[in-house]
């Protein structure tokens, strides 16, 4: 299993259980497995859904920030990797 960085959680919605990805390494796509890792977070979930500016997106792209519905809190400059199956 490879993990492959694809940017870092700039915001935490802890209500809603939503984190905001700024994608900075890789695109990543509704599907894709990922792991969130930081000082005290540390879990990993499949994306089920994902928003650019409150709309649904199948994919983003580098330099897009997205809302991401998380399992688990998350915390700002936490690292968002893409968990590839080899």
């Amino acid at each position: 299993m490879i993990e492959k960085k694809v940017g870092k959680v700039t915001h935490f919605f802890g209500k809603i259980s939503v984190a905001v990805v700024e994608l900075t390494d890789d695109s990543l796509s509704v599907g894709d497995t990922i792991h969130i890792k930081g000082h005290t977070s540390d879990f990993t979930q499949k994306v089920e859904s994902m928003q650019i500016e409150h709309k649904n997106v199948e994919r983003a792209e580098i330099g897009q920030s997205i809302g991401l519905k998380v399992i688990a809190h998350a915390h700002e400059n936490d690292i968002v990797y893409k968990v590839i199956e080899e």
